[in-house]
């Protein structure tokens, strides 16, 4: 007998059709349930930066950064308004949160690279948000993105995916940088010079939770279980707490950690918050004003490319991208994004940016904001669960860096290596980030091999106009230190 055809789902009635309507629900194919299961997908999947932000801002700038639960309260903050904004006026499933690679920019490049106070590296980001935003609303961000070749864009993501996988391995103790490399005595290099990077003693328990912790990850990350880094991270510290119990021993390599784990909570803080949290122009007061524009400059492209890849391929995956390959309503995506990286400097949770993890709960149907309401406030519900992560050893953390390393590498595969005109600058775009611990200087690296090969190479024609004065800004800022030198500065 044949089966008659499945009867339409009833209309929602009352508030509930009011709210299919504002978010389209059903035109795009969803339902009210599917949109909120999506939300709290993506949420589980995303939530680890909770633990990882404050642990890469705060412990691993070595007490020169924001105050960690602090940190952990405004990521929250951040995380939960922005992608609120994004669901209520773009409409899109797309969450946000402080971008890993961004914020190891902030640790590593401003605070204990250029030595910035971490009120002033803030400032870099907020005026790199605000710098953005102008560009999207001038239309000119298009054409930034069109001035750099296809292959520096994936080594700019590869590169800092390498760098966050590097930052990852040491903070789990398992690669040791030490800190004078050759022996000094009277003034002079005495012995043999220890390699810069080696592998570190893998002894104690700290070793033991990174070991049990990647495992873990790497499993359930394998079984495609959603959530796998979040999980990881809870299994870690847990086993942490029955180690410390039942030993007294140090299970955290992290300065200030050892011997106190559990701590006791401190109630959720909103200390970086307010007068004094931000200095949004003193990196022009403290660094030349070159060396200023060059950092704003290359935390901008990070985020750039970043989000405008990560865009697409939401789009792609929700099945949302026209038969032009646009997304429509991308102007409003992009903006929200710009208008999240200078929230997330202006609330010192490092730059807010689009997550690509989106795509889990696009891959549980969510085709709306509704999605990315249901994550918002499931992050704003965290601004007060905070604390926890006062409890959680790097360690624990250290393998999300690791996975999510190995995710941003993905690009590799279409860099065009046996031209060596494009492969030479995105090798050194790739290797410079990490074994410099500068994300700016891998970016100058890139953009001035590109432009010298492609010249020498008799195709400077193939160079954006814009590339000839972003590299002689680039060579400027690898001279300056001589220069200053020269001159007694």
């Amino acid at each position: 007998m044949a089966q008659s055809p499945a009867r339409p789902a009833p209309a929602a009635v009352g508030g509930l059709a009011a709210l299919e309507r504002f978010f389209k629900i059903r035109e795009r194919g969803s339902t009210l349930g599917t949109e909120i299961r999506g939300g709290v997908t993506t949420f589980i999947v995303i939530a680890y930066i909770l633990a990882v932000n404050p642990v890469i801002l705060s412990v691993n700038t070595r007490g020169n950064g924001p105050e960690f639960v602090a940190t952990a309260t405004m990521t929250a903050l951040a995380a939960g308004v922005m992608t609120l904004v994004m669901g209520l006026w773009a409409n899109y499933p797309f969450a946000l949160a402080s971008g890993l690679g961004l914020n190891a920019f902030v640790a590593f490049d401003l605070i204990l690279g250029q030595r910035l106070p971490w009120p002033a590296a803030m400032g870099v980001i907020f005026l790199e948000g605000v710098a953005i935003t102008v560009l999207v609303l001038t239309g000119l961000r298009q054409a930034a993105l069109d001035a750099f070749p296809a292959s520096i864009k994936r080594a700019i993501g590869a590169g800092i995916g390498i760098f966050i996988l590097f930052i990852g391995l040491v903070n789990a103790g398992f690669v040791r940088v030490p800190v004078e490399t050759i022996p000094i005595q009277d003034g002079t290099a005495v012995g043999q010079p220890s390699p810069p990077v080696t592998l570190a003693p893998l002894t104690g328990y700290p070793v033991l939770l990174s070991v049990f912790g990647l495992a873990v990850a790497a499993f359930l990350t394998a079984r495609r279980v959603r959530g796998a880094l979040l999980i990881a991270i809870i299994l870690t510290t847990l086993l942490g707490f029955l180690i410390h119990a039942l030993t007294g021993a140090d299970i955290s390599h992290a300065p200030g950690l050892q011997g106190e784990f559990p701590r006791q909570l401190p109630p959720p803080s909103f200390a970086t918050f307010g007068a004094g949290a931000l200095n949004a122009f003193a990196v022009f007061t403290l660094l030349p004003a070159l060396t200023a524009v060059l950092l704003i400059f290359s935390v901008m492209l990070s985020d750039f490319f970043d989000t405008f890849g990560t865009m697409f391929a939401l789009g792609e995956q929700a099945g949302l991208i026209d038969e032009h390959e646009n997304l429509p309503g991308s102007d409003r995506v992009l903006l929200v994004d710009s208008l999240a990286a200078a929230v997330g400097g202006a609330l010192s949770a490092s730059s807010v940016t689009t997550y690509i993890e989106s795509g889990a709960g696009i891959a549980e149907g969510a085709r709306t904001g509704l999605a990315s309401v249901v994550t918002g406030i499931l992050f704003l519900l965290c601004v007060f669960l905070a604390p926890i992560t006062y409890v959680v050893p790097q360690e624990a953390t250290a393998p999300a860096l690791i996975l999510v390393g190995y995710y941003m590498t993905g690009v590799l595969k279409d860099i065009q290596f046996s031209d060596f005109a494009e492969g030479f600058p995105a090798l050194l775009a790739i290797t410079v980030m990490p074994l410099t611990y500068s994300i700016a200087n891998g970016i100058g690296a890139a953009v001035i091999a590109y432009v010298f090969t492609k010249l020498v190479a008799g195709r400077a024609r193939e160079v954006h106009w814009l590339m000839w004065g972003i590299a002689g800004a680039f060579v400027i800022y690898f001279l300056l230190p001589i220069v200053r030198g020269w001159v007694g500065a």
